[in-house]
């Protein structure tokens, strides 16, 4: 059984093997990705995510669990990637016009996810103001989540694919294919997979005249990025496949010391079509 909705700024496809529990756990499924797409919204001004960026540094914040999980999760990939991964770059993206500006401050200094400090598990504050954008990692979550339900529910193979962010889980193999960052709309097969998650990071269909600016940036030195070749990270959840594509694509490196740390690895695909 196959169903699709558009949700996290792309179409989501749950997949399961059929089964008197498979359209009710789907739907379960859906509703777990919405939850996710509520909470860490940035363009929702009422999102939790957002509330952290308008208030974090004036008081603390209490946070769903959800919330609280993805972001110690960022600040641990931060840590573990040297500064390569960091959410507190979402003022970038609004000053090129990326994402929504949802309040204006006179000092438009901005710290980083090292800066968001947890009083308590579900207690958050920051020692300086935030713009943090969750989209690199957030999507890789709520696969996992949706996934975590469908398990739940009995699903006992099956796939989530939220616009190339996937994982996928059971018995039964399935072919794993990437775009080809020469021409996005043609896919390359690079293997087969029954228990995993995987994500890429490219700009295929990035803006190309000269005054558009890339959604990715470089947290070291704050600057926008760009690249032609496509990265994917497969680990074992798509919160970490998610993330970690973006420290290979803005290092380059595809053997950063970090894949090793959470158990992953890394594919560079080059404009060539060569892996």
């Amino acid at each position: 059984m196959i169903r699709c909705k558009p949700l996290l700024g792309t179409f989501v496809e749950i997949s399961t093997e059929d089964g008197k529990h498979s359209l009710h756990a789907i739907e379960m499924a859906f509703t777990a990705i919405e939850q996710v797409q509520s909470l860490m919204g940035f363009h929702d001004p009422d999102s939790e995510l957002s509330q952290i960026n308008a208030r974090s540094y004036l008081e603390p914040i209490h946070i769903h669990p959800w919330t609280a999980e993805v972001l110690d999760i960022a600040k641990d990939i931060h840590i573990e990637s040297q500064g390569i991964f960091n959410c507190g770059i979402g003022h970038r993206l609004v000053e090129a016009g990326l994402l929504p500006r949802h309040f204006k401050r006179s000092n438009n200094l901005f710290g980083g996810i090292q800066d968001l400090i947890f009083l308590e598990r579900n207690i958050v504050w920051s020692k300086q103001p935030l713009c943090l954008d969750l989209g690199g990692i957030a999507k890789g979550y709520a696969v996992d989540k949706a996934v975590e339900v469908l398990l739940n529910n009995e699903i006992r193979s099956g796939s989530v694919n939220a616009g190339g962010d996937m994982r996928v889980f059971g018995d039964r193999a399935q072919d794993i294919q990437i775009r080809n960052p020469s021409n996005p709309h043609e896919l390359i097969k690079i293997g087969t997979m029954a228990v995993g998650a995987i994500a890429t990071s490219s700009l295929y269909f990035a803006k190309r005249d000269a005054d558009a600016k890339s959604y990715m940036v470089n947290p070291l030195n704050l600057e926008h990025i760009g690249f032609s070749e496509s990265y994917s990270v497969i680990a074992s959840k798509c919160v970490y496949a998610d993330a970690l594509t973006k420290v290979v694509s803005i290092s380059g490196n595809i053997q950063h010391p970090c894949l090793n740390h959470f158990s992953a690895q890394a594919i560079k695909i080059p404009q060539a079509n060569t892996i």
